[in-house]
């Protein structure tokens, strides 16, 4: 028996991975916040699945909740065989609109978790010549728009870089950048979805399901859906200076996740 942690497991994309793994069989290893709702989703998967579901409250902004997990991923005794970083959230408003201190403490969830809990599983992962790595990133990491997006362009480009360097090691490393999914996301950032077009919002599990077939294939980057590959092939022709000024004026109301 395998096991996978996921990190923001509560809800959205991290919810949608703990039902897909847990289905497929792994043990899973939960991790959020909010104690009483990750012990609720470990009782639903252990009874419908039959898997071992271990609660893990952490918050990832802390010195403390990062710690906590870094050292649940290099114990041993409990080989943790996939990691999903998918802890993460978006702030309201323009650069200098948004506090300082939530600035930073984004760079810590999306940035130094993302490296600290990476360094920690792939290490014990290489010792063993198997695993596996998804960072959650966005389509957000292709466009301008604020520390949001820039911090998603960091995960990109650390976990094809740290794929790289790992080749050959039997640990696999994917950045999955999905785009705008009906999760909290957004309500938990005070964000309005009203003027997003329907045919813009993906199904967390289908999301999911295209994710690890991406991984299988050995894929470093997976954008898990056929309209957003289109999108950012457009991106990657449009003139930075337009990205940019649509990428603000979207980034004010919603942004992706």
């Amino acid at each position: 028996m395998t096991t996978a942690l996921i990190t923001g497991a509560t809800a959205g994309i991290g919810a949608a991975f703990a039902r897909r793994l847990a289905a497929d069989g792994h043990d899973v290893v939960l991790v959020a916040r909010d104690v009483t709702r990750l012990r609720e989703q470990a009782t639903e998967l252990h009874d419908r699945h039959g898997v071992e579901a271990e609660v893990l409250a952490a918050d990832l902004s802390e010195e403390e909740g990062i710690a906590a997990v870094e050292a649940r991923l290099s114990d041993p005794r409990r080989p943790v065989d996939i990691l999903v970083n998918n802890a993460g959230f978006g702030n309201k408003g323009r650069f200098l609109e948004v506090s300082m201190a939530d600035e930073l403490k984004m760079l810590t969830v999306h940035c130094e978790a993302v490296l600290r809990l990476t360094s920690a599983a792939a290490a014990a992962m290489k010792d063993r010549r198997r695993g596996a790595v998804v960072n959650v990133a966005s389509v957000a990491a292709f466009v301008p728009r604020g520390t949001y997006g820039a911090s998603k362009a960091w995960v990109v480009q650390f976990t094809q870089g740290a794929a790289r360097d790992l080749a050959g090691s039997g640990v696999r490393l994917m950045a999955l950048c999905p785009g705008f999914v009906r999760t909290e996301f957004h309500e938990r950032a005070g964000m309005g979805t009203d003027n997003i077009p329907g045919w813009m919002w993906l199904d967390a599990d289908k999301l999911v399901t295209a994710a690890l077939t991406d991984l299988k294939r050995g894929k470093t980057l997976s954008i898990p859906d056929p309209r957003y590959k289109a999108l950012m092939g457009v991106a990657k022709l449009a003139p930075r200076g337009l990205l940019g000024g649509v990428s603000s004026k979207a980034g004010r109301k919603y942004g992706p996740e």
